[in-house]
Formats: structure tokens, sequence, C-alpha cells
């Protein structure tokens, strides 16, 4: 029956109502009145919509209330029904109308209905993993196991901040827990930030690529040295409370070294401090214990090249490092292929606040690091401050919505959030003194996807361990010569497009002309080739 055919015989009231007020004032203009039935009715089976009302369950009950009885009977019958006698508005009102059931509706209205070809069955498609690696990832993960089960036992993975270090080092976790059963793997490292993050992701880890329920044990601050029970799995330890208890209960570690067969020490370049090598030689004590160090710098200084020699040493002079064919620094690939942002790197300069005395330049030209009282006396500095707010204000109005401060001290951190917030910009502040709850909630809130623009201002506690994608500016105002700490401090704002972070970011860096660092560190992750031999 064609669906004119029903509107012919429907009441002008439902003519009216399903062509809406707009459109019958603007048909009673056009005829110079009120427009006539036949106008209106003309016009209903252009204008009025059948699949919305044969969609609609109260519009299709009223639809077919306006069929006749042999024709609600004839499509009750070509639809499944087959008693003649059934009451056929009821038959088809108990219809569930299933999309095809649909379409047989509007084809008995007369309209033409095309059917979807009927999909042939899926002979391939891709799947996809949870836990992937891209596939510079998967290649130094495959090079790191052949040197981590043979010879020596011992490498470092050297990846740039923002390259998946952490993922890939709990693949390789991962694959060394199914192949090893039971056994204990020991993941070292230095801060709450770095520990929590790593349970946290060998969790999530683990639950994609596990094959068995294993132990993840938190060991860390207040936590408890006790191994009962815990013979497979991950302990998460703290170096503090590793140090501590290579002092006063060795038989904790000994017990630990004799149940684990890998210790993993994220930020290997601190692994030769004393005190963190005698940690690592306990635990390494069996003849087939590995030992994996991760960093993106893997040097202690920058110019010190004895130092750098004693950590090559340590690993054997086994490093992985990322090679990506067709390009000579890895970096450069990363950027262009979008794992990492593009930086745009730049140094400012206040006006010359410090006058170094000549004892001042000789302890400076002989000190690792700038010394402590020559940062604070510069953190004073007004001229100083003033470049250094200058510089946020300016990246602001570059409409950068996530800015990561670094200051000097825990004293100038406090003071440029205070000038920041005083001027009505949304600035907090976290220092190694701000209790874990505070620091969580100010770094949930920058991590945020809120339109306004915040700025964090930090001293000592986000240098590792901080995943921030949606940073796409820093400030470097803490002055340094270690080119690991530098390096550091930029990494936290590179990660790229693919990697969930910005396209492109913006590295500012706040010099005083008194004093040296560092303006561009593009070389920076290959410095150190020298002292290894990379595989």
């Amino acid at each position: 029956m064609a669906f004119q055919a029903v509107l012919d015989v429907a009441p002008m009231s439902y003519i009216r109502e399903r062509l809406g007020k707009d459109l019958c004032a603007l048909l009673d203009l056009i005829d110079g009145g009120a427009a006539g039935d036949d106008r209106l009715r003309a016009v209903a089976s252009v204008a009025i919509d059948a699949e919305s009302l044969v969609a609609e369950a109260a519009e299709r009950e009223e639809l077919f209330a306006l069929l006749p009885e042999v024709k609600r009977r004839e499509l009750a019958q070509r639809l499944g029904s087959e008693r003649v006698d059934v009451e056929s508005l009821s038959y088809l009102s108990g219809l569930k109308w299933s999309l095809d059931q649909r379409r047989e509706l509007l084809e008995f209205f007369g309209f033409i209905v095309d059917r979807a070809p009927a999909v042939p069955p899926l002979f391939r498609q891709d799947c996809g993993p949870e836990y992937a690696l891209f596939p510079h990832q998967r290649t130094a993960a495959a090079r790191v196991k052949e040197l981590l089960y043979d010879g020596p036992r011992r490498v470092v993975l050297h990846l740039p901040t923002g390259v998946g270090k952490t993922r890939t080092g709990m693949n390789l976790i991962c694959d060394h827990l199914r192949q090893h059963e039971p056994t204990l793997v020991v993941w070292l490292a230095h801060g709450q930030e770095l520990l929590e993050q790593a349970a946290a992701e060998f969790e999530r880890a683990w639950g994609k690529l596990g094959d068995r329920p294993v132990s993840v044990v938190r060991m860390w601050a207040d936590a408890p040295t006790g191994l009962e029970g815990v013979t497979d799995g991950v302990v998460i330890l703290g170096l503090e409370k590793a140090v501590s208890a290579a002092k006063s209960r060795p038989e904790f570690l000994r017990l630990l070294a004799a149940r684990s067969s890998l210790t993993v020490f994220d930020e290997a370049h601190q692994i030769i401090a004393p005190t963190f090598q005698r940690v690592v030689d306990a635990l390494t004590i069996r003849p087939d214990a590995s030992l994996l160090g991760l960093t993106a710098t893997p040097g202690r200084t920058w110019a010190d090249i004895a130092q750098d020699e004693r950590l090559s040493d340590f690993f054997s002079r086994q490093k992985v490092m990322l090679k990506i064919e067709g390009y000579s620094n890895p970096v450069t690939a990363l950027i262009e292929q979008g794992y990492l942002s593009r930086p745009t790197m730049r140094t400012v300069a206040s006006e010359a606040g410090l006058r170094l005395s000549a004892g001042d330049q000789r302890l400076l030209a002989n000190s690792f690091d700038i010394p402590a009282r020559i940062i604070e006396e510069l953190a004073r500095d007004e001229q100083w401050n003033l470049k250094v707010v200058q510089t946020i204000m300016d990246l602001l109005e570059r409409k950068h919505r996530r800015i990561l401060v670094f200051a000097a001290s825990v004293d100038h951190c406090r003071l440029i959030a205070a000038v920041l917030s005083a001027v009505g910009l949304d600035a907090e502040f976290v220092t190694g003194e701000s209790s874990a709850r505070h620091r969580s909630q100010v770094i949930t809130r920058f991590k945020s996807a809120a339109r306004r623009p915040m700025i964090l201002v930090n001293y000592g506690v986000l240098t590792t361990g901080f995943d921030a994608p949606a940073a796409s500016a820093a400030v470097i105002a803490r002055p340094t010569k270690s080119l690991v700490l530098y390096s550091q401090m930029v990494g936290r704002v590179i990660r790229g497009p693919k990697a969930g972070g910005t396209t492109t970011c913006e590295i500012v860096t706040v010099v005083d002309p008194e004093l040296p660092g560092f303006g561009d560190v593009a070389e920076a992750f290959i410095n150190w080739e020298d002292v290894w031999e990379t595989a």
C-alpha cells in the first residue's frame, strides 16, 4: 500500500502534526491564507519522514491504525504471521521490529530500500596486542635479551626520555618471569614517584602478558622488608630501603638474592655510587643472575670521563642503544616519525645579577655542579626572577596550556608560583617537602584536559618518573653543569603524538651570564658513546 494512499485517508490533524507548525505556516503564507487540505496532503508524502515513523514504536502504532484491516492482515502475513484469524493490530504491535522488519515495512509502503549486501566471512583481520611495543623498542629488547643471558649477563638499555624505557623494561621482565618459574625480579629505583610508577606499570603489563598469578611487593618508605611466602614475582625496592637493609639486615639481601634471577636498576647512571653498588653486588652474587640498567643518560657527568668509564665498566661496557635504519642519531628519526615531539630550544638571559669573586669562579670551575650557595644567591636576584616570570608569560601568550617550570631551589619554587598566582594565573608548586597527597592532587590536575592554562613549578621531584604528555613547554630556571640533570628536565616535555604527547614543544632555558649552562642538548643522546661498546 503506497505511503501516499495512507496519507490520503489520514485525518488532517495527523497530517498537520507531522508537518509541524513552521511548515504549515509557510504553506499558509504561500497560499495567501490557510493552505487547503489537498495542498497539505500533496506536500506530506515528501515532507514527512517515513523512516522516522517506522523507527518509533508510538508512531508505528498510529500508522497501523490508519491501515484497512485487510492491509494490516497482509502486512502481518508478510512479516511471518501464519494464522489468518489472528488480530493483525495486536500481532504487529507485539513484534520487536528488528532492522530487517522495519525495512520490510518501508517496502510495504512502496519505498525502495537499499539492502546492504551480505558481509562475507573474514578470512583475515588485524589483531592488536594490548601492551604493544613500537618496532624500535622491539628491536632494542631483542638485543638486550641476547646480552642478558650470556657472558657477563649485564647490559644497559639506553633509550631517550619519552621513548618508553619503562614499558620496554616491563616487557623484558614479563618475558623473564614466563621463562623462569618461580623466580623474583628486583626493581631498584630512587624516589616514591618512580617506585609507584614501576609497580603500577608492572601490574598493567603482567595483566596483559602474564601467564600465572605472581606477587607484586612494594618495598619502600615505611614498608616492612619481609619476604615470607614471596618466591615468584616482582619486588619494587627503594634504594634507600635497600641501603639501610644492607647495613642493618644483610641477611635480607642474601635471601632476596637467593630467590631472584634478574635485577633492574632504573636511572642506571646512579649505580656506581658506592652504597648503591654494594646493594647491586649483593643481589647479583648468583652466577645465573642478570643485571639490566635503564637510562636515558648513560653517563655520570658531562666532562669527567673517568666517572663515565667506571659506569661503563660496571656493565661490562655492554649497552643497547636505539638503532634506526637510515639515521646516525635515532633521536632525529623518532622526532620525524612522531614518537618524540619536535623541540624548539632557546635561551634567554637576565641582566647579570651575580658578581662572582675570584674564589667563587675557582670553586665553580672545580665543582661537579654549581654550588648550592651560588644557586641560592641567584634565586633571590630580582632581575633573574623577573626574566623567569616574563618567560612564562610569553609562553602563555604563545598558547601553551601546560607549562612545567624547573626552579632553582625550594624557596625559588614557592616564589615563582606565588608571583604567578598573584597576577591571576593557575600556578602550583611541588617540592621534595610537599606531602604525597598534595603532590598527587597537583600532578593529577596538571595532567587533566582542563582548558584553563596551568603552570606547575617544581624543585627536585619531577626530573624523573614524571609523565605529563599534555605539557608542551618547559622553563629551565635551574642552572646546572650536569648534562644528565639538564637532559632529564628537557625530557619531561618531548613526548610525541604517537606516544600521546604533542607534535611540537618549546624549551626555554633562563641563564645568568655569570654561570655556565646548556642551551641545546641535540647531541646529548650520543654524548657518552666513546666509553661504551654499543650493541
